[in-house]
Order: C-alpha cells, then structure tokens, then sequence
C-alpha cells in the first residue's frame, strides 16, 4: 500500500501521526520508573521465574531415566 503512495502523501501521513504523538500526555521518567518497580517489587511474589515452580506443579521436570542393559 505504502508504495502506491506519492511521497508527499507519505510525509503528510507521518505528520499527522506526529501531530497525534505529540498531544499524548507525557510523565517524566523519575515518576513513572518508580510506579513500575513498585509495580513489580508487588507481583514478584507471584513470579514462577522469580520464585521458581514447586515440584508437583511442573509439568517440564525431567521424567525418570530408561536404562538399557
């Protein structure tokens, strides 16, 4: 599709997403990197690869071993 388009539909389609892009409210980083650690220092708990799986539940823990003599 991009390429039936003359290059300067392409460039006013590329303004108007930034037009849109820019009207996008914005936090600074010292804010919203602090909700996401607290975010995920709150579900650690429940993070498998954090916490680890126990035994009974894991379906990939090896099964017994075949010996062949």
């Amino acid at each position: 599709m991009a390429q039936d388009l003359s290059e300067k539909e392409l460039l006013r389609m590329e303004v108007e997403q930034l037009k849109k892009e820019a009207k996008n409210p914005r936090d600074p980083i010292s804010k919203t990197g602090k909700e996401i650690k607290d975010y995920v220092e709150a579900q650690a708990g429940a993070d498998p690869l954090l916490k680890g799986i126990p035994e009974d539940k894991n379906p990939f823990k090896e099964k017994g071993t075949c010996v062949i003599s």
